[in-house]
């Protein structure tokens, strides 16, 4: 092959083949850039070419001795550096031993959603300035001083660190693990059900308290009394209060005049759209064709199945608010292992119809106090293990807080066996939700009730003659029967038509599919205002 002829020197030309050395730096700077810029620099040597960022990278170092915050919009609210450690260098037993931190559930989110909405409480959000700088460090830590902020008296000394520090991989633990354990001075006990949910009671009022990570919501029966704990926090940590809640963990809050409140992923589906390419895609009605099963060998593989994984992926985050996504979603992502080029159509529908229903979410309205759910299965319905699935959906009042659509461990032989088992599932998501309610001092008027359409599962959770035959089912026939005969639930039967899981079960007509959506208070934001 001919050199070419231009007069430019390069390495090929002159024969040097040895890659460039990079130094490895022990800890380093990063910084998120504008939207509006080009390229966010990659490595302090580019930030320093900029004055912009070599002012943010001071403030963050005085703030030791703020990431770039955006809006729900997409715009940017302040430049911020971040000094962090390079936490892939820490060993296992020298210089980090539990790692482990908790975040709050979806479900427990949406249960606090719904509670404000029937109480007419406000919501209002706190952020946490620089909240992993104030976890404790139980282990010995050293790292090299940051680049281009060493002390000249000592360079070649490290720094000793007696506080937590981004990067670190014991980081939101020990941040965790000092906010939790503030929590109890200021009269805050903790959910038993879920450690990140904290409740205070002053006499017949009460404030409730969700934690995820920095993050922080807060609702109450007297603002009053919601704002004296903001006032308290802000005493001990440096807090920003953000006002009323209109964006948190990617969900976008609005509210209406008559206090129900809409919640909603549009930002997060657009950036997900866009991603895939499929930002001006056509919609369409529905996110599955009826009757479409494919097999997991069925098609030509994808060459990079990396893609694939992604989408579907993000996809589940995104039924957060779309309940109506759940059994779509959840098909696309028993093909992980080896996608073809059909299962990948099958992902371009869903995106298509997220495309069409963009600004639809779950509305969270007022309504009585009463817990249910509809509890449904598909019989032998995977064509490739024949394995049922099970999904339930559960109410608080009017308002969706809990559903899945999951396939079961092991082949049911009859569609009683799958029903069962798919009642086992929603007697123990109803218990774990209604334990989180008494520890939010919740009380219900009556017992929980779970509709059914299944005849035979119905009377096998109150008729022991039926035992005998179902021998292998023993531990989810006298888990589901005992609560039944303590009256702690309630068993009622629905007709098929009028089986809101059904939804969650199969790929349905477009007419039926709309009416389940309705059933599950999913509509657009029309009506809705935020702040």
């Amino acid at each position: 092959m001919p050199l070419p002829m231009h007069p430019m020197q390069t390495r090929s030309k002159s024969g040097i083949v040895k890659p460039k050395p990079f130094e490895d730096y022990q800890c380093y700077l990063t910084t998120i850039p504008s939207f509006h810029e080009a390229a966010e620099p990659a490595t302090y040597k580019a930030a320093s070419q900029s004055s912009v960022w070599i002012q943010a990278m001071r403030e963050e170092i005085e703030a030791l001795h703020t990431q770039v915050k955006k809006n729900s919009d997409g715009s940017v609210a302040r430049h911020k550096a971040r000094l962090v450690a390079q936490g892939f260098s820490q060993a296992l037993g020298l210089d980090f031993s539990e790692t482990f931190s908790l975040v709050v559930r979806h479900t427990t989110v949406r249960l606090v959603l719904s509670i404000a909405a029937m109480n007419k409480w406000s919501l209002r959000q706190l952020d946490v300035k620089n909240a992993f700088l104030h976890g404790d460090l139980e282990e010995e830590v050293c790292m090299r001083q940051p680049q281009g902020f060493e002390d000249s008296a000592y360079p070649t000394h490290v720094c000793g660190l007696r506080k937590s520090l981004y990067g670190l991989k014991q980081a939101p633990r020990a941040w965790n693990a000092k906010f939790t354990g503030h929590l109890p001075a200021l009269g805050f006990t903790v959910s038993h059900s879920d450690p990140s949910l904290c409740v205070k009671r002053v006499g017949l009022d009460s404030v409730i308290l969700l934690l995820y990570v920095d993050d922080i919501i807060l609702t109450g029966s007297k603002d009053s009394l919601v704002q004296e704990v903001i006032d308290e926090l802000s005493a001990v940590f440096e807090m920003k209060d953000m006002g009323r809640l209109t964006y948190f963990l990617g969900l976008q809050i609005s509210y209406h005049d008559n206090g129900d409140i809409f919640v909603c992923q549009t930002k997060y589906a657009r950036e997900l759209l866009a991603k895939a390419g499929m930002d001006t895609c056509r919609p369409c009605t529905t996110p599955c064709k009826p009757h479409c099963q494919l097999l997991a060998s069925e098609g030509d593989s994808l060459s990079d199945p990396t893609i694939y994984r992604s989408i579907a992926g993000a996809l589940q985050y995104l039924t957060f608010t779309r309940p109506d996504l759940c059994y779509a979603v959840n098909t696309v992502c028993q093909y992980m292992t080896q996608p073809s080029y059909l299962h990948f159509q099958l992902v371009k529908r869903i995106l298509r119809y997220i495309h069409g229903t963009l600004d639809h979410g779950l509305t969270f309205t007022s309504g009585s106090w009463d817990l249910h759910a509809y509890s449904d299965a598909d019989w032998a319905s995977d064509v490739n293990t024949r394995r049922s699935t099970t999904v339930f959906v559960v109410y608080l009042g009017n308002n969706p807080v809990s559903w899945q659509s999951k396939k079961q461990n092991s082949v049911s032989r009859s569609s009683t066996e799958a029903e069962y088992r798919a009642l086992a599932n929603t007697t123990a998501d109803l218990a774990w939700v209604r334990q989180v309610l008494l520890d939010l001092k919740v009380f219900l008027p009556q017992p929980p009730t779970i509709h059914c359409d299944n005849l035979s599962a119905l009377a096998l959770s109150s008729t022991p003659v039926y035992h005998s035959r179902i021998k292998h089912l023993d531990i989810d026939f006298h888990f589901v029967r005992e609560r039944v005969q303590k009256k702690d639930l309630i068993m009622q039967y629905i007709p098929t038509e009028e089986q809101v899981a059904d939804i969650f079960t199969k790929e349905l007509h477009g007419p039926i599919f709309l009416r389940h959506c309705r059933n599950l208070q999913l509509s657009s934001s029309a009506g809705f205002e935020g702040e």
